[in-house]
């Protein structure tokens, strides 16, 4: 039976970069600025203050900003590729 993974911290690295570890024990940076420079979208790019990228908190093993307002599939953080 597999185990489920959880997102268990996430710590500002540089930039718009984080560094995330996980409930298995391993740890990956993710550059999140190609993301918000490819967005159309005016609320995600409203993350580009780096004021409010560093306002990110851990809900229930997930990564999110703004009550969800910016959030990630949890296999795409795991894999660093968003």
């Amino acid at each position: 039976m597999e185990q489920a993974i959880d997102l268990t911290e996430a710590q500002y690295h540089q930039g718009y970069q984080l560094t995330l570890q996980f409930s298995d024990g391993s740890e990956r940076v993710v550059d999140f600025e190609p993301f918000l420079r490819r967005s159309k979208h005016p609320r995600i790019q409203s993350y580009l203050n780096p004021d409010r990228f560093k306002q990110f908190q851990i809900v229930d093993g997930n990564l999110n900003w703004n009550d969800f307002e910016l959030c990630f599939p949890l296999m795409d953080l795991y894999t660093g590729k968003i």
